[in-house]
């Protein structure tokens, strides 16, 4: 059974910090690319930032510059570190791991950020 455990959200004031973190269980890890999704009131559900099994990152330009994505593939985790926050970035964060054996998505249940202005 696949598990995705999503800690470290929180509330923090416009330009601070904070950083996300996801461990797996199953075996599912050394097989997917991992990858960071939010959603925040109203809006659909978007990428935010992916890393693949070689480590080869993609974020959104929103994003960009700020947020840094990183894995440990001996602890099998994903990390989300996110400075110079801003309100737009309020949102429920989603740790996701898409198998790309099976092509099968797994998703956590989501962590809450909440940047005050």
């Amino acid at each position: 059974q696949v598990q995705l455990v999503e800690s470290g959200g929180g509330l923090v004031q416009a330009g601070g910090s904070l950083r996300l973190s996801c461990a797996a269980s199953g075996s599912i890890f050394s097989v997917s690319t991992m990858g960071w999704y939010r959603q925040a009131p109203g809006k659909q559900r978007e990428s935010v930032a992916t890393i693949t099994i070689g480590g080869t990152t993609n974020y959104a330009d929103s994003v960009q510059g700020r947020f840094t994505v990183s894995r440990d593939n001996a602890r099998n985790a994903v990390y989300l570190q996110m400075n110079s926050l801003k309100p737009e970035d309020t949102a429920v964060y989603y740790c996701n791991a898409y198998n790309i054996i099976l092509r099968k998505n797994y998703w956590g249940q989501g962590t809450q950020v909440t940047v005050s202005s």
